[in-house]
């Protein structure tokens, strides 16, 4: 008999050790010292769906949900499918009463499969092919967001009834270092690839060649500012120097613009200590800089738009992994090895991201020791936490928890070494609902025309 056997209270009493800042909504430990979420133990989705596997917390996406729509008021709201999209979650989205975004003709598919209205979606992309710009014509959607002058040239050959669309434009507002000297990753200055800058007239020219297009209807102007910004009076500059923006527009051809979409970016934590974008101050930033730059302009206020998506379905999702190895190297770092890695999660490879992880199938009341959890992948830099806190007595077969990867996990995942990518499930109030299921061998060689 063990301690937790003789005070099953210690197992109920874990939750405290869960920063309720990273995990799901709804995790818990039950008296078994299980980590639990949607009240399904994670042990038993390890148990039918096997690892690794992607859990999402269905009542944690629609409260996040839910609460963008509480706090921003008069605000509309648009879920960025490119974090995690599938016919359910874009279900999940629009009952919530948020609109969709969509990246490509797949992500597109799939919002209209799920049932979305159409005219709630909206079209991105930076290189839209006449084939995307046509199905997106099609099925009626409403808005498409132009991104250079030969999508313009393209839609307004393949457009058979009045579209609206905005400009991306890049209103480069200055980037400034968080409390804890990080910076945010900046996609809305004149170097990047997307949009139209506002320096030499390059957004000018831009509206110039809509205008002229009759069939085309400039109903507003779309700037994104980066990702995992916690900082919200950056978001109102960028108001500022839009509403700018559309007032020379006005000025110049007589135009009002009458929506504003400033994207989404909000940063999430992802460790203990990490900041993230509180959204009852961003309520305020938008309020007051809307307010403060339509007066210096004498312009009416137009609608605003949010494009969160990190910040809705990234806390919502959990990995779990199981143990393989367990090895210190001499002098060095002891390494736990799990069965996904790199193709399940690239973003530690690629971008240096860091995660909480936990142990999930028991609760070790041993102490712990720094290691740094690492994938099954041919590749050094295939790592999924390092220096993280795990028990002594881990080994083999236990199960690992991995936090925050409900977004930029199941939509960037990948065959590298010809690993099958994992299977999505939904939890909510002890069910289990298989959204993805995990793919095979026989799934990759269909492929293979040699």
């Amino acid at each position: 008999m063990t301690l937790l056997d003789m005070l099953p209270s210690i197992g109920r009493a874990a939750p405290r050790r869960l920063d309720p800042a990273i995990w799901p909504a709804t995790t818990h430990s039950d008296e078994e010292g299980r980590l639990c979420v949607g009240d399904v133990p994670l042990t038993d989705i390890a148990d039918e769906f096997h690892t690794p596997t992607y859990v999402i917390d269905e009542t944690d996406f629609r409260q996040r949900a839910r609460r963008y729509r509480k706090v921003l008021r008069g605000v509309e709201v648009v879920y960025a499918g490119k974090s995690l999209l599938t016919t359910a979650v874009a279900r999940w989205a629009h009952e919530e009463g948020l609109g969709i975004d969509v990246c490509s003709a797949g992500e597109l598919a799939v919002a209209v499969a799920a049932g979305v209205d159409p005219t709630r979606i909206i079209m991105h992309g930076n290189a839209k092919s006449p084939d995307e710009l046509q199905d997106a014509v099609q099925v009626g959607v409403g808005r498409i967001v132009l991104d250079s002058c030969i999508e313009i040239a393209y839609l307004a050959g393949c457009a058979r009834k009045r579209q609206p669309v905005l400009i991306r434009v890049n209103p480069d507002p200055p980037s400034r270092p968080d409390s804890h000297g990080h910076r945010a990753v900046s996609t809305g200055s004149s170097d990047h690839k997307f949009g139209f800058t506002l320096a030499e007239d390059h957004a000018a020219d831009a509206v110039r060649r809509v205008l002229a297009h009759p069939i085309l209807d400039l109903v507003g102007l779309h700037c994104h500012i980066g990702s995992q910004v916690t900082d919200a009076a950056r978001y109102g500059e960028a108001i500022s120097r839009m509403i700018a923006a559309m007032a020379d527009i006005r000025a110049r051809h007589g135009v009002i613009l009458t929506e504003l979409n400033i994207g989404g970016g909000h940063a999430i934590p992802y460790v203990c200590g990490d900041r993230e974008l509180e959204l009852d101050d961003l309520a305020v930033v938008v309020e007051d800089a809307l307010d403060a730059a339509c007066a210096a302009e004498h312009f009416p206020r137009p609608t605003v738009v949010v494009e969160p998506g990190r910040a809705i379905s990234g806390r919502a999702g959990v990995t779990l992994y199981r143990v393989c190895s367990v090895k210190s190297q001499p002098g060095g770092r002891t390494f736990v090895a799990v069965d996904g890695g790199m193709s399940d999660n690239p973003r530690v490879s690629s971008c240096g991201a860091r995660y909480t992880v936990t142990l999930a199938n028991r609760h070790s009341l041993g102490l712990k020791q720094r290691v740094t959890v690492v994938g099954r992948h041919c590749e050094a830099g295939d790592e999924i936490a390092r220096d993280v806190e795990l028990p002594v007595d881990l080994h083999p077969g236990d199960l690992l928890a991995v936090a925050c990867t409900g977004a930029y996990h199941h939509s960037m995942a990948s065959n590298y070494n010809m690993v099958c990518r994992p299977p999505l499930v939904a939890v909510r109030t002890g069910r289990v609902h298989q959204m993805i299921r995990r793919e095979t061998i026989a799934d990759l060689l269909s492929r293979d025309c040699g």
